[in-house]
């Protein structure tokens, strides 16, 4: 649905940004292995040092084991916005990317992972939150719509890969919590650091 000031802009030619955020928990004790998956799409970002094709592709897999791991899923939340403005459409773009820094042992696929410790008496954490925040040219209209729901949150991963592909993407973000094996969100946790999650 657009409202009237999209159709002024879009009349005006004025380049259309969405920025939004979508987290989602999943929890067992299988959701542990992840975290080596998703540090080794980390370390893949960290070697391009930047480059948004190969952080496209980074955020692909990441959208392909959730969406294989369905199973796990237990909430989720999203946020985002439209601008008319590349800077201001920048500067969320920025906040967000700190706010989930922030979050409770947070790692991102542009960071630097930790050395994996040789030991095996490591916790296995039974929660992981993902954080996928991306930037977009024009519209999505099943990324701009609530998440939490199964089918909705679906459809947005599946529209996410799309958009990769279609070259839309302007800025992506990864982050995990926790960031490695060894690293423990507990249920406390969980609620206290992500209050915004709601149940599937």
């Amino acid at each position: 649905m657009t409202t009237w000031r999209d159709r002024f802009q879009k009349m005006s030619g004025k380049t259309r940004f969405v920025v939004c955020r979508m987290m989602l928990h999943l929890s067992g004790r299988e959701v542990a292995p992840l975290l080596g998956s998703f540090n080794q799409i980390a370390r893949q970002a960290m070697d391009s040092d930047g480059d948004l094709q190969v952080l496209g592709e980074g955020l692909v897999e990441v959208c392909q084991i959730l969406l294989q791991n369905e199973i796990y899923w237990r909430s989720a939340a999203n946020e985002g916005d439209v601008f008319w403005e590349e800077g201001e459409a920048g500067d969320y773009v920025s906040e967000l990317f700190t706010d989930s820094a922030q979050r409770y042992l947070s790692g991102s696929i542009l960071e630097e992972p930790a050395p994996e410790e040789e030991t095996l008496t490591l916790p296995v954490t039974e929660n992981l939150v993902v954080m996928v925040a991306i930037a977009l040219e024009g519209e999505s209209p099943e990324l701009e719509t609530d998440l939490a729901d199964l089918s909705a949150l679906k459809a947005a991963l599946r529209a996410t890969i799309n958009l990769h592909y279609q070259e839309r993407l302007r800025a992506i973000q990864v982050h995990f919590s926790p960031a490695q094996l060894g690293d423990e969100l507990t249920d406390d946790q969980l609620l206290l650091n992500f209050p915004e999650l709601i149940p599937l």
